[in-house]
């Protein structure tokens, strides 16, 4: 019996066609217009459902949240083997990410896009989506969470990020590396993540901002989102997780105020850790209820700190340790 995979297309890139003027009109193409561009695998039975077409950047938490729901209903169905999302790269982590820690099923949800439309001279759509459905129908895939395939390499969605803002090789997963490859159509995988980990939304998902931190920085963007409602902040603090001194005060008075703050850094590898001590150094914020966020990088600890606040739990480090 062959496998079944549904097709999920929200837009972006990899739905794209050109407009009168030479620019290309983001997610422009139907999931049947794209299928039918694509020599998709015969041996697998694939449906195709169209959930948007829209650039990347016009994905939100409600569409975010919209699109887990409409996984999960397909999901309900015991006979669908994986499921696969087009998406707009420029998001596109995020996403994965969100879909990670929201959809709590065994099955291999795969998330892909493309850097080059359609009718583009060496498009990677056609690669890239033919990829991702023979992953999904992978068994080796099962319990490895949400991944990302691109560029014949397939991706864990908590630490894939975008690289390129054109070229092929357009996504890497720093430090850790791919999970496995596609090549001549034999999905091969190397390693699995070890832990898992999703959460029950069970109140509208709370504005969470971020903040980068860099030479100079005052307090005026910490205030900004404070004044503008965010329940949480994530910082991009530089190295171990450091910021300026002329910043705490703003981030204690958001603490102060019920506002969850995470540290995070703009260093591509390694953890915030409490290694210095000065005002504004990862211990100085720790001990003023600063949330130290290990290896995420902020679009990620973002992502995490808004799902769990929805999820009203205690958010605290330990939430950040994997």
């Amino acid at each position: 019996m062959n496998q079944k995979i549904t097709l999920i297309t929200t837009g972006g890139t990899i739905a794209s066609k050109e407009n009168s003027e030479g620019r290309l009109a983001s997610g422009a193409l139907s999931g049947n217009e794209l299928a039918s561009l694509c020599e998709l695998p015969k041996e697998i039975d694939i449906k195709i459902v169209d959930f948007s077409q829209v650039p990347s950047m016009f994905m939100d938490f409600e569409k975010m949240l919209a699109l887990k729901d409409m996984i999960m209903r397909e999901l309900e169905d015991p006979e669908v083997s994986g499921i696969v999302v087009t998406h707009g790269t420029d998001s596109l982590e995020e996403t994965a990410y969100f879909l990670d820690i929201t959809v709590a099923d065994h099955r291999p949800i795969v998330v892909t896009g493309s850097q080059r439309s359609p009718l583009e001279v060496g498009t990677d759509v056609y690669s890239n989506l033919r990829n991702s459905i023979l992953t999904a129908a992978s068994l080796h895939l099962e319990k490895a969470g949400v991944v990302v395939v691109f560029n014949e390499r397939i991706y864990s969605a908590k630490y894939v990020k975008k690289v390129h803002a054109s070229n092929l090789q357009g996504f890497v997963s720093f430090g850790y590396g791919y999970l496995g490859i596609i090549d001549n159509d034999v999905v091969s995988i190397y390693q699995k993540p070890l832990h898992a980990e999703s959460f029950v939304l069970r109140r509208p998902i709370p504005r969470v901002d971020i903040i980068k931190c860099h030479t100079g920085a005052d307090g005026i963007m910490v205030e900004a989102a404070v004044s503008a409602g965010a329940e949480g902040i994530v910082l991009e603090g530089v190295g171990r997780g450091q910021t300026t001194p002329i910043m705490v005060d703003a981030i204690q008075s958001a603490i102060e105020k019920g506002v969850v703050v995470v540290m995070t850094t703009s260093a591509e590898e390694g953890k915030v850790y409490p290694a210095y001590e000065y005002v504004g150094s990862a211990a100085d914020l720790m001990r003023r209820g600063v949330i130290l966020g290990a290896d995420y990088d902020s679009k990620k600890a973002r992502i995490k700190l808004a799902v769990a606040l929805a999820s009203e739990i205690v958010v605290d480090e330990k939430h950040f340790k994997y």
